[in-house]
């Protein structure tokens, strides 16, 4: 009887937790029994192993194999058990040395002819091996770039169960991980702002968006350019901080979404469901342990919403928790499932469901028209803090938009130069991307700088109660708000919300802190009529 030991690593949403293989060698009649809570796949491992065993030259135990995995009560699935299967039978069997297994993790699926196939979730499994104390993992080849992001643990691949065990017994190495760059800022294809005809308004309010991480709703006519701007705000955010990409990395990690040639995610996330998504892809959800659904995709990113009102009460209603917490919690008969989900949400409606080109079109009754924009709840427009109403560009506009253009390109024009600072309604008509985000970048600094003891990044991640308290502001610059708050027309967390699109508002204006006017303008954005 001889009995070894591997070590693998289960996941449970983004949190990965060390599972120990047992193998168990004993008498009895030939076959192989697997427990520890499996589930279909991973049932089926042991035919897999026992095949891939055999196909690389091994011998396979012609006597009762138990396999335990632990903790027992810990819910498994996935594939990625197999690698740490074969090693454990090998070295129970006496076929491999079992010395370099004790601080080892393994992770990857067997092919029945030996292959090492790639698995999802390699960087948030790796994260947790590294965190629980282990120094070496063997992965696939094609995860080896998915590991190198892990510092301070020893990545190896291997390409077929022959390599592994080879290096078991001190006959071979294993492929190194090397370093892979990522992304370092913005992408070669982002969308220009320029390209947006008119509009300066809604611009306006896209910066204030990505210059403080706030939420936003866009309502008008189809065409006016409500899509074409919600799709040029990832362009306009920062690159995402070491910290942050190793955050959304792992989520498209097991989401099976990462690129092998630049696995690390340093550009903001761009996702736009359509209308017709289940709740369950667009929160997260699935058989078994669930799967991370659009808003996760979308964590430290953008997530837009285009017809929002299509979407239905019941999928919106679901991100007004989501937009407070900046995480998902899923229950399941097997568990719980967290995911992060700090995002920036867009919405874009029209102004009717007939949605004509002209307003003065509209056949739709009063009636008809409420019941459409009944489909935005308060709750959840109280959580966007930014709400623009666009109207159409006119032909003057467009042509004193191109006039606009010509002289900033002129000699000594702002184009030229430094540009002044922009207020409420004075973006430059026409402005390229590339300079509306040296604005975004520099509002952003100073909010870090501020905020950078509290560990808060924007000012949208801010609570409530600093705003009003460490940071209150004097009573003669929020008299106005006060008002409203007495009135009832914002809430206290329109309120809160009001003091962070004013400290925007200020770090775009390179202001110490706001003033009566950045208070004005913030409250002028809840205060906007949608419809």
């Amino acid at each position: 009887m001889a009995l070894a030991r591997a070590w693998s690593v289960a996941l449970i949403g983004v949190d990965g937790r060390a599972v120990e293989i047992e193998a168990d060698i004993g008498a009895g009649l030939p076959g192989t029994k697997l427990v520890g809570l499996p589930d279909t796949g991973l049932r089926e491992a042991k035919d897999r192993v026992r095949a891939a065993v055999r196909n690389s030259g091994q011998r396979w135990p012609d006597s009762n194999v138990t396999l335990g995995l632990s903790p027992a009560n810990l819910p498994k699935d996935g594939s990625g058990y197999d690698l740490g299967i074969a090693a454990a039978v090998l070295a129970a069997s006496g076929a491999v040395p079992a010395h370099k297994l004790l601080d080892t993790v393994l992770l990857g699926e067997l092919a029945l002819d030996g292959r090492v196939r790639p698995v999802r979730g390699v960087l948030p499994a790796l994260l947790a091996a590294r965190k629980a104390g282990y120094r070496r993992a063997v992965v696939a080849v094609e995860s080896l770039a998915e590991g190198a992001l892990v510092a301070g643990l020893e990545v190896g691949g291997a390409e077929r169960l022959t390599e592994l065990i080879a290096w078991l017994a001190d006959e071979g190495p294993l492929v190194r991980a090397e370093p892979q760059p990522g992304v370092d800022g913005v992408g070669t294809d982002v969308l220009d702002l320029a390209d947006v005809a008119g509009q300066p308004e809604a611009r306006w309010a896209l910066e204030v968006a990505a210059a403080g991480g706030h939420n936003l709703l866009m309502t008008g006519p189809p065409g006016i350019g409500k899509t074409m701007l919600a799709t040029r705000l990832p362009g306009l955010l920062p690159a995402l901080g070491d910290d942050e990409a190793l955050e959304v990395t792992a989520v498209h990690s097991v989401d099976g979404a990462l690129s092998s040639e630049a696995p690390l995610v340093r550009v903001p996330p761009f996702v736009a469901p359509h209308h017709s998504i289940s709740v369950a892809a667009l929160i997260g959800g699935g058989s078994g342990l669930a799967a991370p659904g659009a808003i996760s995709r979308a964590h430290r990113g953008v997530l837009f919403l285009d017809e929002a009102p299509e979407f239905g009460g019941e999928r919106l209603a679901a991100l007004r928790t989501v937009l407070e917490e900046g995480e998902v919690r899923i229950g399941r008969s097997k568990g719980w499932v967290r995911y992060p989900a700090r995002f920036q949400l867009v919405l874009a409606a029209n102004t009717c469901p007939c949605a004509p080109a002209r307003e003065t079109e509209c056949q739709c009754s009063p009636a008809a028209r409420r019941r459409y924009f009944a489909k935005l709840s308060g709750p959840l427009l109280d959580r966007v803090d930014l709400r623009v109403r666009m109207r159409p560009a006119s032909s003057l506009s467009l042509a004193a938009e191109i006039d606009d253009l010509a002289d900033s390109d002129a000699p000594g024009s702002a184009g030229g130069g430094e540009t002044a600072p922009v207020g409420a309604g004075q973006v430059g008509a026409g402005e390229p991307t590339a300079r509306v985000r040296d604005r975004v970048v520099a509002a952003r600094e100073r909010a870090a700088k501020r905020w950078s003891e509290r560990g808060w990044r924007t000012n949208a991640d801010v609570p409530g109660p600093a705003l009003r308290r460490e940071f209150a502001l004097p009573a003669a610059v929020t008299r106005l708000l006060d008002r409203s708050l007495d009135r009832g027309a914002v809430t206290a967390r329109g309120a809160d919300r009001c003091l962070r699109i004013a400290w925007t508002l200020a770090d775009l204006a390179a202001a110490d802190e706001p003033d009566g006017d950045h208070v004005a303008a913030a409250l002028e954005f809840r205060d906007r009529r949608v419809a």
